[in-house]
């Protein structure tokens, strides 16, 4: 019989603590001594595999319970919090933080919580000083009911599976030679739903993209948005219809810390679903497949926006379909996040804006163009990341619309099923970008656009001495 590794141990201590169940007891129910289970619990002996299921069974969870891989999102949010130099003279390292979240990790989830609520009330101190100052003392943004749906995807894998069964369904009623309809959308909405669809003109100066009206039974839709997204807000509504006991389900597992948090991600479950009737995951798969992720194309074939598409194939994580585990940003002008996901591995911050060398930002200078980069992170991992720019806002003469980048990457071991690789050598060292996660974590110190000292290297001003930044000299 195979053996396990010693770092399911601690992992056992911890469901049998929460079982309230004493060592003493465990240890007689398995039949071995409780100095014995002591030490497999503080990872100093190995399991062969019948005492380790004859523990799952005692303790009433899943193998798969103790040998999960470690969450690296959350791994790195962690990493990313202790950077602050309020943990500066504490020097933890990376492998006692991957211990905590592999051994310990509601009590990771637990120190996230505390650490946005301390940026939080940080950023609200500072507000009103500003309100009392009338001066701009510090621009650091953050939507923390942002971050909250955020972790929510993050800890479902952005993959809902009740929602994808729903959707498919709604998908074969209406579907005519495989594509979905704005037009059928509205006559499903009203013949299963009592619920008609008006595409209305606002009046001047009260621009709005919907109104439902529940006493009316009305959908009302915006002439000033595409009909790309008056299709998904129609799929969505018919999603609110009925999946909403699924989604209100899925909603109940997760700790909201606000009622605020909560609406806002059901709003994402709702055009998860939405989205997922537009396209459909066994299809959508498909055409993944055989166009290797041409999001572009993908964009034509189901008629729907670039970042819709781009949302989309981060969901394809159905265990026995699955595709590209991709990570997800989206970002404005300013650097501010306001999209993110990650199951790429690849760390995204969580506290400020990301590594300024990312294609992300740089797209800014080509809008509209698909620019694809190897991108070489700290440790050495290699992803393949691209980034185009998207336009949102009122379809009108005379409207001014917000210009966001959408960044999309997977590691480079996926590069042959990626079409954005076809004319990048992977091998070529010249042709990798050094990247790192944000200036604060960073290590590289032979960048020049480096806007901050890191934050575990001291670092001294030489009015006589310039490296490649202010933050760099040959000291460090």
């Amino acid at each position: 019989m195979s053996q396990y590794d010693l770092k399911i141990g601690p992992k056992i201590k911890a469901f049998r603590r929460q079982m309230g169940l004493q060592a003493n007891k465990l240890s007689s129910q398995l039949g071995i001594s409780p100095s014995y289970l002591a030490l497999i619990e503080g990872g100093k002996r190995r399991i062969d595999g019948d005492l380790l299921l004859k523990i799952c069974q005692e303790l009433k969870i899943q193998l798969s319970d103790l040998t999960s891989k470690i969450d690296l999102n959350l791994a790195n949010n962690i990493s990313e919090l202790l950077d602050d130099k309020l943990f500066e003279d504490l020097d933890i390292l990376g492998p006692e933080v991957k211990d905590l979240v592999n051994t310990n990790p509601k009590i990771a989830r637990a120190l996230i919580k505390l650490g946005d609520n301390y940026k939080k009330k940080d950023h609200e101190i500072v507000s009103k000083v500003e309100d009392l100052s009338g001066k701009m003392i510090d621009n650091r943004k953050n939507s923390f009911p942002g971050e909250v749906v955020s972790d929510f995807l993050q800890e479902n894998k952005n993959y809902f599976p009740k929602l994808e069964e729903f959707a498919n369904n709604i998908f074969e009623k209406i579907n005519v030679n495989n594509r979905i309809t704005y037009i059928e959308l509205c006559n499903f909405l009203k013949k299963e739903y009592g619920i008609l669809v008006k595409d209305v003109l606002p009046e001047e100066g009260k621009p709005f993209s919907k109104i439902f009206n529940k006493n009316k039974k009305e959908l009302l839709l915006s002439d000033y948005i595409a009909l790309e997204t008056k299709k998904l807000y129609v799929s969505s509504q018919i999603a609110h219809e009925g999946a909403i006991k699924d989604i209100n389900e899925y909603l109940s597992k997760f700790s909201f810390p606000s009622d605020e948090s909560k609406k806002l991600t059901k709003v994402a479950l709702l055009n998860y679903c939405g989205a997922a009737i537009l396209m459909p995951y066994k299809l959508f798969h498909s055409e993944c497949m055989k166009n290797k992720y041409d999001l572009e194309l993908l964009q034509n074939t189901f008629a729907t926006t670039f970042e819709q598409i781009a949302h989309r194939v981060t969901c394809l994580q159905d265990p026995k379909l699955p595709g590209i585990p991709f990570h997800f940003l989206r970002v404005d002008i300013a650097g501010n996040i306001s999209k993110r996901f990650s199951l790429s591995g690849i760390e995204i911050p969580r506290y400020g804006g990301a590594c300024p060398r990312w294609n992300v930002y740089s797209a800014f200078t080509r809008p509209g163009v698909i620019q694809s980069a190897v991108s070489k992170m700290t440790n050495g991992e290699k992803y393949v990341c691209i980034a185009r720019t998207v336009e949102k806002g009122i379809g009108r003469f005379g409207r001014a619309k917000s210009i966001l980048s959408i960044g999309l990457g997977c590691e480079a071991k996926y590069a042959k099923d990626f079409v954005y690789t076809e004319n990048v050598n992977l091998s070529e060292k010249s042709s990798e970008i050094p990247i790192g996660v944000s200036c604060r974590t960073c290590d590289r110190l032979d960048c020049s656009q480096r806007a901050f000292p890191p934050l575990h290297k001291k670092f001294d001003v030489d009015i006589n001495l310039r490296g490649v930044s202010v933050y760099v000299g040959d000291k460090n």
